[in-house]
């Protein structure tokens, strides 16, 4: 998992956007941009919700509105939420059941063929330890990734800037705090590969 000591300590003389703060992956404090951003990918996702199951294919229409990238034969169970959505890219024929929470301050790789279980939460921000930037309202984000073929359990929490291989398997609540190989069984909190398929 990527932690707040990796990320250089915001600088008074820097002079980027709080958006390219955000896209590089440090420090940065949510403005007028980023609520604008959110706002529009909350209504795009109420409205996917809405419409699920029984106008299916109006509300798989919306995923490329909502998306970044949309492969072949995605398929979301509603309630979905994200924070951008834009930050999110699909491979193809990917199934999500209830209650997915990908929140993408940073971005989210999902490889093809990959099925997450209910209430899976995919959390790409970082919050600040020091309490007095938390209380300025700095935040960050790490990516994640997550590989061809993969099976994620219900309940399953992947933290900020994990990586996930091919063809793994992240049991049910388990909470994933760094990289798990390929092939691998990963179960309990944190995570502990338990065996190699």
């Amino acid at each position: 998992m990527a932690s707040d000591s990796s990320i250089p300590a915001p600088d008074p003389n820097d002079t980027r956007s709080m958006q390219e703060r955000m896209d590089a992956g440090h420090w940065y404090k949510a403005g007028p941009e980023q609520w604008e951003k959110i706002a529009r990918a909350n209504k795009l996702a109420n409205e996917h919700n809405n419409l699920m199951p029984i106008q299916s294919d109006a509300a798989v229409a919306l995923y490329p509105e909502l998306f970044g990238t949309v492969g072949a034969g995605l398929w979301l169970r509603e309630p979905i939420k994200v924070d951008f959505g834009k930050n999110i890219h699909w491979g193809d024929h990917c199934f999500a059941n209830y209650g997915l929470i990908a929140l993408d301050v940073a971005e989210i790789r999902i490889g093809n063929n990959v099925m997450l279980g209910s209430n899976v939460q995919l959390m790409t921000p970082i919050h600040p330890l020091d309490p007095e930037l938390r209380l300025e309202g700095w935040e960050a984000g790490a990516p994640i990734t997550i590989g061809n073929n993969v099976w994620v359990g219900s309940g399953a929490i992947i933290l900020p800037g994990v990586t996930i291989g091919d063809n793994a398997v992240i049991g049910a609540g388990a909470v994933v705090t760094k990289n798990v190989p390929a092939r691998a069984v990963a179960v309990g909190n944190p995570a502990r590969v338990v065996k190699t398929v």
